[in-house]
C-alpha cells in the first residue's frame, strides 16, 4: 500500500501543525478529503479530517495505528467503502474491513460515538447499485449490536425522482461530491445530535 505514502505524510504533517486538541475526526476516502469547508462547518466540535484519497476500508484499517496515533477524539465519522466496490471487493468483505475498524476504535478509545455515512450512489458506479445497497445493509445492521455505533443513509437523499444519483450534485468526473452534495450531506449529518459528543443529552 505505498502509494498512500504522500497522503499518509500530508496528515502527519497536518496533525504536528494543529493548534488545538481535535474532538471530531472524519476519517476515511477522497469523499472527506475533498469537503474542504469541514473545519467551518463542524468548528464548534474541534474537529479534524485525517482521511486520505484512494483510501478503501481496509487501507482505513491498515493505517488506523498510524493515523490515530496522537489523536484522542470524542466521536469519529467514517466514509469509506466505495473504493472497495470500486476496486472489485465482495460487500461481505467490506463489512469484514469495517468490523476490524470499529474493533479497533474500541479498543482504543471505549464506547465513544462513532458514525459510519452510508455509501453514497454516484454515476460512475451505478453498476454497482446491489453492492452498495447490500454493503450498506449490513454495516447498518451492526447498530443494533453497538449502542454507540451509528449510521446516516445519506444514499436516498443523492438520488433523483427517478431513483438514480442526481448528476446535480456531483462533479464531472461522476463520483466526487459538489458543493450541492456536500450541503445536502452537511444538512443530513448535522441532524444527528447522536454522531457529536457536545450535542449529547446530559
Amino acid at each position: 500500500m505505498f502509494w498512500y505514502q504522500e497522503e499518509l505524510d500530508r496528515l502527519e504533517k497536518e496533525k504536528k501543525e494543529l493548534s488545538y486538541t481535535p474532538d471530531l475526526v472524519f476519517y476515511g476516502s477522497s469523499s472527506f478529503t475533498l469537503w474542504d469547508d469541514i473545519s467551518v462547518l463542524f468548528k464548534e466540535h474541534n474537529p479534524i479530517n485525517i482521511a486520505f484519497g484512494g483510501s478503501t476500508l481496509a487501507a482505513c484499517s491498515w493505517f488506523y495505528k498510524q493515523n490515530f496515533k496522537g489523536l484522542n477524539p470524542k466521536a469519529i465519522l467514517i466514509y469509506a467503502g466505495d473504493n472497495d466496490l470500486g476496486d472489485g471487493r465482495h460487500p461481505e468483505e467490506i463489512v469484514l474491513f469495517f468490523k476490524t475498524l470499529l474493533t479497533q476504535i474500541r479498543e482504543d478509545y471505549g464506547n465513544i460515538p462513532v458514525t459510519f455515512l452510508s455509501i453514497k450512489p454516484s454515476p460512475s458506479r451505478w453498476y454497482l447499485e446491489g453492492s452498495i445497497r447490500y454493503t450498506n445493509s449490513n454495516i447498518q445492521d451492526l447498530s443494533e449490536k453497538d449502542e454507540n455505533f451509528h449510521f446516516i443513509d445519506i444514499y436516498k437523499a443523492t438520488l433523483d425522482i427517478s431513483g438514480k444519483p442526481n448528476q446535480a450534485y456531483f462533479l464531472e468526473d461522476g463520483l466526487h461530491l459538489n458543493k450541492k452534495g456536500y450541503k445536502v450531506w452537511y444538512d443530513i449529518i448535522s441532524k444527528h445530535s447522536e454522531s457529536f459528543p457536545e450535542l449529547q443529552p446530559v
